[in-house]
């Protein structure tokens, strides 16, 4: 799972409109007009994107989705970009629960909602800072799972 993938199934969970993503990724520090956005989503065939999303790319607009939802401090600084293809699934999740001001069960529930069982310890070791000693990397199928039980949780809701 690339970006793009995680970037699209983001989407389609919280049902995030064009002109929104544009105005998200603003409000992370990048800049897209609304035909790139269209494009960043864009299967070219079935493995590559029309444009492919960056690591930059990507977390300014998890920070943007934080922004959005929570809004702006006014004293604060610019946020540190962290991300690596390490780190990926784990900084996307807690920045996730961050932005929609999740709890820890409620994520344990959008788990579930996905079919997975994770434990309170697994998910605390997932969401911990990269190279604690209880640090533990999220593999792409609990991402994809997450996304898939946010899906479920709120596009169902409407």
């Amino acid at each position: 799972m690339n970006h793009n993938d995680r970037l699209t199934r983001l989407r389609y969970a919280l049902d995030i409109k064009d002109t929104d993503m544009v105005k998200i990724f603003e409000l992370g520090g990048a800049s897209f007009a609304k035909e790139e956005v269209r494009q960043l989503l864009k299967k070219k065939d079935p493995e590559t994107y029309e444009i492919e999303c960056t690591n930059e790319a990507f977390e300014r607009f998890l920070n943007g989705l934080i922004r959005s939802q929570r809004g702006t401090k006014p004293d604060a600084a610019e946020p540190v970009l962290e991300l690596n293809n390490g780190n990926v699934n784990n900084l996307m999740l807690k920045k996730i629960k961050i932005a929609l001001s999740l709890t820890t069960d409620e994520m344990l529930d959008i788990f579930q909602q996905a079919g997975v069982t994770v434990s309170k310890g697994e998910l605390g070791a997932i969401l911990r800072k990269e190279g604690h000693r209880n640090y533990k990397p999220c593999l792409d199928k609990y991402a994809r799972n997450f996304l898939k039980g946010l899906t479920i949780e709120y596009r169902s809701n409407k």
